[in-house]
């Protein structure tokens, strides 16, 4: 390990190319080429900056140089590790794993995998075992990782293997720097906390699952109300339907607040960062902030929401929505699969629903709200950006449909009598995946597929299917909304079969207030980082708040290829010290642009 004192920017910035390279030595394995060419866009605003000019280069430098780093990177517990052969970096983080202590089963297999993998892709499996945290993954994380990923195709294997030599070079220049990511991985711990608590038939196998007011559900309000009252907000509590909300007071009186935050319930087997990220992020600043003894000239106000996926109800965005004004009283009446109404739900969780019409927020005590959350999709990870900047969320409308033929004996009803209703779910699929291509922008999904008490030897009669389509605009939603439901119609007249199509949630486009975008964009710019804009294909609690504040929102980088709404949903620590470091900018020259007023 380099045990010199920690190199600067000002180091870098200033010396020789040749003395530059030198103190770059290392980075990317046996590959100096990439620091060297990098170093020509002198100076670096910051590391973030220097980061992706070298991942730019490795991006554009074709496949030839590519894959002569990818094999210029050794093999987990391979030969080299076993010859002592290692780089210095290497065999530092390769240790960190544990790699160097694996039993003679472990290494047997590890070696199996090896060669498994090099003789299928042409280059070894490369993954930064030091991991999001930096504190290094388990033998039995790696070994996980490398079974999964050896079933990938060759493509997507090339840009992981590109994905992982970047976060293993960045970890090593936040060595050289002696970079600190304190509040990253304060962010990073408090949701792995959180992570802890799951329902009841899921935590069994490991799965997360956090669904409206269930005992793990109101376990995280409690785990989340406590970490806002350690962290310094001066009120902490839990409103009528379930959201936590935290105030941190400001320096002056009737000054209009700033809400932010995001939800807390979670998908079935979901993620840990989806909506966590975003309570946590500037709960990070409060910290700070607080431990500063800093007060900013306004309130900020944390929002945990309580519901924003609809998985046990179908009452989508009911924590943001209560918060508009936007809660229905009939969902009170829903029940679960279990038979369990929302109102005795609440009941049991000694909420009083008689108070759910008072958490209406007048709109003339506010800035705005803003959201920071995990990105749930591909773009920042192939752009190698850990931060992206939304510029609307995409109008979406939700349905939950049911085909009805005729059950019928699978071996003695001809093809041509048959009213298949699964079949005329199947033929509508394939129209929703085209009809929302055709858009490019415009996306369609069947997320749920069932046919009740469906047999191997019988023809389905009924089957029960979601439908979920989403455009960056209202009218080209509706447009894509009318033709589905058309050709619904249409399928359905042609088999001989009925359906049924229960609206279950309709959203419109939210664009973000370009004053507000603005804010962001100068936040993230003055970190060094690219700025690059997009829009949001998932809806989010930004896009209930839009209709009564001025609202945008920060997207944050996740690995495993943006992957969300599954267990391999992550982010770095590095990457989330970015986005508190872009939060605290835009508290800091919103309160600048207070005080001139």
């Amino acid at each position: 390990m380099n045990m010199q004192a920690p190199l600067t920017l000002n180091q870098l910035n200033t010396a020789s190319l040749e003395d530059a390279c030198a103190l770059l030595d290392g980075l990317y394995e046996h590959s100096p080429w990439i620091a060297r060419q990098a170093l020509a866009q002198r100076p670096f605003q910051s590391l973030a900056q220097l980061k992706h000019a070298m991942a730019h280069i490795v991006t554009h430098a074709g496949s030839a140089p590519q894959l002569a780093l990818l094999r210029a990177h050794p093999e987990l517990a391979g030969k080299a590790m076993v010859d002592k052969s290692l780089t210095a970096e290497s065999t530092n983080e390769q240790s960190k794993a544990g790699l160097t202590q694996c039993t003679a089963a472990e290494f047997e297999k590890i070696q199996k995998l090896n060669a498994d993998y090099n003789a299928k892709f042409g280059f070894p499996f490369i993954l930064a075992v030091r991991g999001p945290r930096g504190l290094g993954l388990t033998k039995a994380e790696i070994i996980a990782t490398f079974e999964r990923r050896a079933n990938g195709h060759p493509d997507f294997e090339l840009a992981e293997c590109l994905r992982n030599v970047h976060r293993i070079a960045e970890i090593r220049l936040n060595d050289k720097f002696g970079v600190s990511v304190d509040q990253g991985n304060r962010v990073w711990d408090w949701q792995e906390t959180l992570a802890q608590h799951s329902d009841t038939g899921y935590a069994e196998r490991g799965e997360l699952t956090v669904t409206y007011l269930t005992d793990a559900h109101r376990a995280c309000a409690q785990r989340i109300s406590m970490d806002m009252q350690k962290a310094g907000c001066d009120s902490v509590h839990i409103d009528a339907v379930g959201n936590v909300v935290g105030r941190y007071k400001g320096s002056q009186t009737g000054a209009k607040a700033l809400m932010t935050g995001s939800h807390y319930d979670t998908v079935r087997n979901g993620g840990k960062y989806d909506g966590r990220l975003g309570i946590y992020v500037p709960l990070a600043c409060v910290e700070q902030l607080a431990s500063q003894g800093k007060r900013l000239p306004f309130d900020l106000e944390i929002v945990a929401f309580a519901e924003e996926e609809g998985q046990r109800y179908k009452a989508t965005f009911l924590g943001s929505g209560a918060l508009t004004g936007d809660f229905n009283p009939a969902w009170l009446d829903q029940q679960d699969e279990n038979g369990i109404s929302m109102r005795q739900a609440m009941q049991h969780a000694g909420l009083c629903v008689d108070d759910i019409p008072q958490l209406k927020r007048n709109p003339a005590d506010y800035q705005g709200f803003v959201e920071v959350h995990i990105e749930q999709g591909p773009v920042l990870n192939e752009l190698n950006l850990p931060l992206g900047i939304v510029t609307s969320i995409n109008a979406s409308v939700r349905y939950l449909c049911e085909v009805t033929g005729t059950a019928s004996h699978a071996g003695t009803t001809p093809m041509d009598r048959r009213r298949d209703a699964a079949a005329a779910v199947a033929e509508l699929m394939l129209f929703v995946e085209q009809r929302a291509a055709r858009d490019g922008d415009s996306v369609g999904t069947v997320g749920m597929l069932n046919v009740p008490n469906g047999s191997i030897n019988v023809v389905p009669g009924r089957c029960q299917f979601s439908l979920d389509l989403r455009a960056p605009l209202d009218t080209q939603r509706d447009a894509l909304d009318r033709d589905v439901l058309d050709k619904m119609l249409e399928i359905c007249q042609r088999r001989g079969v009925h359906h049924t199509a229960s609206e279950t949630m309709r959203a419109s486009a939210a664009p973000s207030a370009m004053q507000w975008q603005m804010r962001w964009e100068k936040a993230v710019d003055a970190l060094g980082v690219p700025l690059h804009r997009m829009p949001s294909g998932a809806g989010h609690d930004a896009m209930k708040l839009h209709d009564i504040l001025p609202q945008a929102m920060l997207f944050v980088r996740g690995q495993n290829s943006g992957i969300s709404h599954n267990p391999l949903e992550s982010s770095t620590s590095d990457d989330m010290q970015l986005a508190v470091d872009a939060f605290m900018l835009l508290l800091h020259n919103l309160s600048l642009e207070t005080a001139a007023t």
